[in-house]
């Protein structure tokens, strides 16, 4: 039995009246990985993002959750209005079950380095026990070497360093519980049901979602773009904050603009 977890979500910044847009983080990180691309947003859009639970200022999980649970919690938590949503592995795979289940209050899904289906359960129920057991410190160099391109740790230590801390600081349990909500998450069979416009974008050198994760979304869902972040691993709002804000800026325009094409804006 899951339950609908609690989410921390921050206030709006940018210009009153604009557009929202909800900002989702990936496993083990916070709304730090948005740092440097909120800013770039939030002159034509009101920017929030939200945190998972136990990580950044996320409550602590005390039951279990899917994905779909998560979804449902971004969009109780949003004001009674719609909004554009951009997200990284699980803030990507949320993205997806926010497009299916609210597809009414999501106006256009940006899913980023994230796919319909994600890893082995097997290797998830792993993680998870080893976040219990041995705290979610002893997952930082593995994680590391997940998260980044080659360089991106040279070129941007201060932010990869906060990230890296950010795992660690995340309460062990709720880290355990988002293993096993991605070890049964699985969209593929009904990515057909999303009609709102989607992006998915993957890292270069993501070896997590690469580009066949992408592409498959693409080819499932009714109204799907995709697009290639160069110089980025499974992290790429930290690693190219700028294209990745230039991307999230040239779909969501494109979104408004078809909208109001069609007098549905």
């Amino acid at each position: 039995m899951t339950a609908m977890p609690l989410i921390s979500l921050t206030e709006p910044v940018g210009p009153a009246g604009a557009p929202l847009v909800v900002l989702g983080p990936s496993l083990g990180t916070s709304t730090i990985l948005w740092d440097d691309v909120l800013p770039l947003l939030a002159d034509d859009y009101r920017v929030a993002a939200w945190d998972l639970p136990g990580h950044g200022a996320g409550p602590i999980a005390r039951k279990a959750f899917t994905v779909a649970d998560l979804a449902d919690a971004v969009a109780a938590a949003v004001p009674d209005e719609t909004f554009l949503y951009a997200g990284v592995s699980l803030g990507g795979a949320t993205g997806l079950e926010l497009a299916r289940r609210h597809g009414d209050r999501v106006r256009a899904a940006a899913i980023v380095a994230s796919g319909a289906q994600l890893g082995d359960p097997d290797a998830w129920h792993d993680r998870a026990a080893q976040a219990r057991a041995q705290s979610t410190s002893s997952l930082i160099i593995a994680s590391a070497q997940r998260w980044f391109a080659p360089d991106s740790i040279a070129r941007r230590p201060e932010l990869t360093g906060r990230l890296l801390h950010a795992l660690q600081d995340a309460d062990d349990d709720s880290y355990a519980r988002c293993c096993e909500a991605l070890a049964a998450y699985d969209v593929r069979p009904v990515l057909g049901e999303i009609a709102v416009p989607v992006l998915a974008a993957w890292g270069a050198f993501d070896a997590v979602a690469p580009e066949a994760k992408a592409a498959e979304i693409v080819a499932g869902v009714r109204d799907g773009r995709i697009a290639r972040i160069d110089d980025a691993g499974h992290l790429p709002p930290a690693e190219q904050p700028e294209a990745v804000a230039a991307l999230l800026r040239s779909f969501f325009a494109s979104v408004s603009t078809e909208a109001a094409s069609r007098g549905d804006a």
